[in-house]
This record gives structure tokens, sequence and C-alpha cells, in this order.
């Protein structure tokens, strides 16, 4: 549901941690491409710039929140989201969600997914669910998946579980393991859903983003 890196143009790991969201342009970037930027602006000694528009890469946390506003402002929708995540983590409930509503509507599934995950009213807290997983969120066609088996609808919840899996989901997978463990899941269903778990997480994978993840580990150490 991440979609590509608009650099590389593969796809984008489901863990947030593996890219950056860029606050001048709101572009996802994936960690190899980031890392080969930074590599090369260090070689040549290069002002430091937005892998993407080139945008110069802010000195100040006032400058960036500077850039992310002007992306709010042009109602662009993973600034939007990002804004909301960050009144969530200050403790202003009402504008994250307000913020997280604005990005729903223009189509945003991880908005979806975190109005699922805050609104109480539960009949719009399933169908934020509804939206997230149909935008392709495996994280929410997950908990979709958990609630049909608690309410003992064993193969939609299966369902919903290989759709997730097929998208590199691991709790998903997990849960199909033990499906199969259970005989809820045939033989030939599981293989399939390991084949295409495996293939997703493939997919996602490069020489530049291995390179990233061990430099940017590196310094974190």
């Amino acid at each position: 549901h991440l979609g590509d890196c608009p650099i590389c143009c593969l796809p984008l790991p489901l863990d947030g941690k593996a890219s950056s969201l860029m606050a001048c342009c709101s572009k996802q970037i994936c960690k190899g491409c980031g890392y080969t930027n930074a590599i090369r602006e260090i070689n040549e000694k290069l002002v430091e710039r937005c892998p993407f528009c080139r945008h110069p890469t802010p000195k100040t946390q006032e400058e960036a929140m500077t850039n992310l506003m002007r992306r709010v402002e042009a109602n662009d929708t993973a600034a939007l989201r990002e804004f909301g995540t960050r009144c969530h983590s200050k403790g202003d409930h009402v504008s994250a969600i307000e913020q997280w509503t604005k990005a729903a509507e223009l189509g945003d599934a991880d908005a979806h997914y975190q109005l699922f995950c805050v609104v109480k009213d539960t009949k719009k807290a399933i169908n934020h669910a509804e939206q997230a997983a149909i935008g392709g969120h495996p994280g929410s066609r997950f908990n979709l998946g958990s609630n049909e088996f608690q309410s003992g609808k064993v193969e939609r919840a299966i369902k919903h579980w290989i759709i997730a899996s097929n998208h590199g989901h691991d709790d998903s997978l997990r849960m199909l393991r033990e499906s199969y463990n259970k005989r809820f899941v045939g033989k030939e269903d599981f293989a399939a859903a390991l084949r295409a778990h495996q293939a997703a997480l493939d997919a996602t994978k490069s020489p530049q983003r291995e390179a990233g993840e061990a430099f940017y580990a590196n310094q974190n150490e």
C-alpha cells in the first residue's frame, strides 16, 4: 500500500523504519536511495538536498516543520497524515483526528487505518478499516481478519490474512501458519501463501537498501 520508492521504483517495505518521508515534497524515499544520495554528497562535497526534489535539507526542526506545513496547506495526503501523527504524539488528539480525516477523505489508506485505531464508534471504526484494506493496507486487512475469526467466520478471516500475507505482512502469515496447524487452511493454500509472502519481501530488497540499512544501523550504535 506504500507504493514504490519514486527513485529506484522498487516496492517500499512495510516496515516504516526502512524509508523516510521528505517534508519538502512528501515523497517516501527508501533507505537505499537515501544512503546512495548521502554518500554521493559526501564524496563530492555537495550541499545536502532531498534525493527526489533536490530541495536543500532543513538545518533545524523549525525549518522542517515549515516545509511540512506547506504541504499540509496544499492538502497533500502524506503531509496531512504525518502532521496528524505529530499532533497525536503531542496529545492533541482532536487535531490529529481532524488531519487524518482530511487525508482519509482524499483517499489515504494509512489515514483510514489511524482513524480505525482511535475512533470509538465501532461502525465508523470498521468502515475506516474496510476503506484502508481496500486501499491495500495489510495491517488493516489483518485486523479485519482477526475480527472475522473472533466472530466465528473462519473462511472470511483466512481470505483477509491471505491477501495481507501476499503483501508481505508477517502477522498475517503467522495466523495462517497457526490456522494450517489447526487444519483451517489446506496445504496447497498455505504453501501458496508462503511463496507469495516471500516474493513480496524479495521484491523490496536491493544491494543499495542492504548497504543503507547497515550504514544507518552503525550510525545508531
